[in-house]
């Protein structure tokens, strides 16, 4: 049986409400980090954490670059910086040129999370209206992870969703409840 270590959750456009009610249900104690990568305006620079800390039991933090990771916390890829999971248990901070149009980028964190945690890892792409996550999502499966991907009819913009089932083979097509069910079973 395969014990996770990581959960990396990305999403655009549609995908506040979805993350919040993920974060939401969880217990105020897990056993692994949580890495959230959402689509934002850039000169927006606060309000996601204490959004999302209103409405959850969890430790959300936007890290510093070279933060320790910490299990039981969850970590929301700051505006405009690039989220990337070192293997030296580490997180960095970058702001390279954005991917995919965006920076923070989703595949970036799902690709960099996938070399740290291997086939211990969940990635989840959620609503959003482009292609960003989909060819990391592909990676965190090639690398032995579990790819979701929410249902793209459960969706609020079904464009990353689809551009996700495109780019992986999953069969793991759940609506947002059942991708809460799924990550409490995991944790």
């Amino acid at each position: 049986m395969n014990s996770y270590k990581a959960i990396v959750i990305g999403g655009s456009a549609g995908s506040f409400q979805p993350v919040t009610k993920i974060l939401s249900s969880l217990r105020e104690k897990f056993d692994m980090p949580i890495f959230v990568c959402l689509h934002r305006l850039k000169h927006i620079r606060s309000g996601y954490v204490e959004a999302l800390s209103i409405k959850t039991k969890c430790s959300i933090v936007e890290p510093f670059d070279k933060d320790k990771i910490k299990t039981g916390t969850v970590y929301l890829a700051p505006s405009n910086y690039h989220m990337l999971i070192e293997i030296d248990n580490t997180i960095s901070l970058s702001t390279e040129k954005p991917v995919n149009h965006s920076r923070p980028a989703i595949d970036l964190l799902f690709e960099t999370a996938s070399y740290a945690y291997n086939d211990k890892l969940i990635g989840i792409i959620l609503s959003g209206a482009n292609s960003d996550g989909a060819a990391g999502l592909r990676v965190i499966q090639e690398r032995g992870g579990v790819a979701i991907v929410q249902d793209p009819n459960d969706a609020q913009i079904k464009t990353m969703p689809k551009e996700a089932l495109k780019e992986t083979n999953t069969e793991n097509i759940f609506s947002l409840n059942q991708i809460i069910d799924y990550i409490k079973q995991k944790i």
